[in-house]
Order: structure tokens, then C-alpha cells, then sequence
């Protein structure tokens, strides 16, 4: 933990075949904020290491080479973040039996654990995630859930936060998760100038979905469902009722409805709305069009009807998404 302006302890977790991804994210994101706060004549960075059970080199999922800094910490040591990712390990019974039994301790004298993808299974199967509401790569969710029906499974968001436990989505979410870290620890200032030292386009909020909405629903297996799609996806603004999307289908409206969500596992009205809440994320984020202009170029017709699909969706309302994720102007520069 950070006390009197010294670094916060951070452990990650090495195993064979980790996610070297799930790794090397999070490091960077604390690593950067390291160096801005150095810079900024701040204290409170971290003290970040990676600590496994197994002596010498580790292989990643990926094949990358890797080689913790030293041992899992002893008893006696205070975590302030305590990190472990995900990969083909965590769900490997040697492995996972292992870290099972260092975990829950590890974990109670931490001051908040996080997850990384599939390091949810490392977590649940040490008892950790029972009782809480949790998250991890979209592929797993089901999975993790029966491995674990004490917990709450939520396949949607790229991170969710339980208290003092946190678990996040699949491989680039771990970045995320992490810049959601350095806010806490900081604040919302640090963690965007980290984002864009990182060069990543905005920092998502955890509630984003971890998919767009064209890969949320299969793909149906029928051209008249697939043309309505496109038609929607071109079109976000244009109507897209169950009768109009029927129509250019040539179907009935009943038999299209029923079709549609036994082909994509979700009903027209919930894909449409998810199309338009992604087309107007975009406009929110790289213009400076009213609120009001773009909820009606994308469909919601007013400002109100925009502002509650965003609330459910995001728990955040357009206006407040475009003051956080909005991408900085760019400097003009004048002809010579």
C-alpha cells in the first residue's frame, strides 16, 4: 500500500502459458503513470513486479518468453494490488490448484485484487469470487459461471468493479482495467494523460460492451436478415421498426421478429438500439455536434429518448460520455 507518498506495492502473477498480453498491458499503464508522475513532481507511483511459484524462464500462450522478477510474495508481506492474468494456464489443473492455495491469503492482505480475462477462473476457483458480480472474456462467461455459481457472471463489460475485487474482459481490457486503477489512485487527469502517452484512442468506461453490436448478435444465416442488418448499420438514422425492417425482408413482421432473434439470440429492437448507441459513441467522441443533432442523426429522434438508452446502457448520459472520452482537438497549424 502507498503511505506517506511511497510507491504502492503491485504484484502480477506469472504462470506457464499466461496471456503474456494480460502481463505486459497492465505494466505498461502503471509504468507510464510512473513516469508522469515523476515528472509532474508527484509521489504515490507504484512498485510494480511480477512474482511466480515457478523458478526460471515461463512460456506464454503466445510462445514470448518470460521470467518473473522473483517468488510469490511471502505471508508476511502487505500487497497494496495484487494482479492475475489470464491464459491457457489458469485454466490448467496444475497450475490452477496451485495459486488456488496461495491466493486467498495473498488476497486478504491486499488492499484490492484484480483479474485480467481468464485469471477470473485462478480467482474462482480459489473462493474469491463467490457472492460477487464478476466479468471476464465474453468466450468464457458461460463457463466461469458454471465453474462458479456463487458469482455473478456478466459477459458484457470490459470491467466491473465489487468492492475491492475487480475483473475484467479479454486482453486489451486489462489496459482499461488498469487505467480504471490509476484514476482511483489519482484521478481522471492522470489516468487520460496516461491513455494518450499510450496512444490509445480513449479510455472505455467499464460498462462499455466488449463487442461492437455488429459482432453481438450472430451473424444470421439467411440474406434477407443479413440485408436488414446492413440496411440498419448504413442507415442508423433512417426507420427501423419491426414492420419497416420486415418489409424490406419481404417476411411478415411476426415471422421476422421471431427469425431475427433465433438467428442472432436478440431481438430486432435490441439490435437496433445497440447499432444507433455505437454510431452515436462515435459522434460523441471525434465531433462537436449537439447533443440534439446527433441524437436525431442516429435514430433516437430526441435528446431525452438518446440520454435514457445511454443511461442503460453505459450508466452515463451523452453529455457526460463526451466530456470524459471525447478525443483532444489537434492543433491547427498556420501556413508559413
Amino acid at each position: 500500500m502507498s503511505t506517506a507518498g511511497h510507491p504502492r506495492n503491485v504484484v502480477i502473477v506469472l504462470f506457464p502459458a499466461v496471456q503474456s498480453l494480460d502481463v505486459t498491458g497492465p505494466l505498461e499503464v502503471l509504468v507510464a503513470a510512473n513516469e508522469l508522475l515523476a515528472a509532474s513532481g508527484r509521489s504515490g507511483g507504484y512498485a510494480v513486479r511480477t512474482a511466480s511459484a515457478h523458478r526460471g524462464e515461463l512460456r506464454s500462450s503466445s510462445g514470448l518468453t518470460l521470467r518473473a522478477d522473483g517468488p510469490l510474495p511471502a505471508r508476511s508481506e502487505t500487497i497494496d494490488t495484487l494482479i492475475v492474468p489470464g491464459g491457457a494456464g489458469s485454466r490448467e489443473a496444475g497450475v490452477a490448484d496451485e495459486l488456488a492455495r496461495w491466493l486467498p491469503a495473498a488476497a486478504a492482505r491486499s488492499r484490492r485484487v484484480a483479474s485480467v480475462c481468464t485469471g477470473a477462473f485462478l480467482l474462482a476457483r480459489a473462493g474469491l469470487l463467490d457472492g460477487r458480480t464478476v466479468t471476464t472474456h465474453w468466450a468464457y462467461a458461460d463457463a466461469l459461471a458454471r465453474a462458479c455459481p456463487a458469482a455473478v457472471v456478466d459477459a458484457d463489460p470490459i470491467f466491473i468493479k465489487d468492492g475491492t475485487l475487480w475483473t475484467s474482459a479479454g486482453v486489451t481490457a486489462g489496459m482499461d482495467l488498469a487505467l480504471a486503477l490509476v484514476e482511483e489512485d489519482h484521478d481522471r487527469d492522470v489516468a487520460l494523460q496516461v491513455a494518450r502517452h499510450l496512444v490509445l484512442f480513449l479510455r472505455r468506461p467499464g460498462s462499455q460492451s466488449q463487442f461492437s453490436a455488429t459482432l453481438t448478435a450472430q451473424e444470421p444465416a439467411r440474406e434477407p436478415l443479413r440485408e436488414a442488418q446492413r440496411q440498419v448499420l448504413e442507415h442508423p438514422g433512417a426507420a427501423h421498426t419491426v414492420e419497416a425492417m420486415a418489409a424490406r425482408a419481404h417476411m411478415s413482421a411476426r415471422h421476422f421478429a421471431r427469425a431475427f432473434r433465433q438467428e442472432t439470440g436478440v431481438t430486432p429492437a435490441r439490435w437496433v438500439e445497440r447499432v444507433r448507441l455505437e454510431a452515436a459513441r462515435r459522434r460523441l467522441e471525434e465531433t462537436g455536434e449537439p447533443v440534439q443533432a446527433v441524437a436525431a442523426a442516429c435514430g433516437f429522434g430526441t435528446a431525452e429518448t438518446m440520454r435514457r438508452a445511454f443511461l442503460r446502457a453505459l450508466q452515463v448520459g451523452p453529455a457526460e460520455y463526451r466530456r470524459r472520452f471525447q478525443a483532444p482537438a489537434q492543433p491547427r497549424h498556420r501556413a508559413a
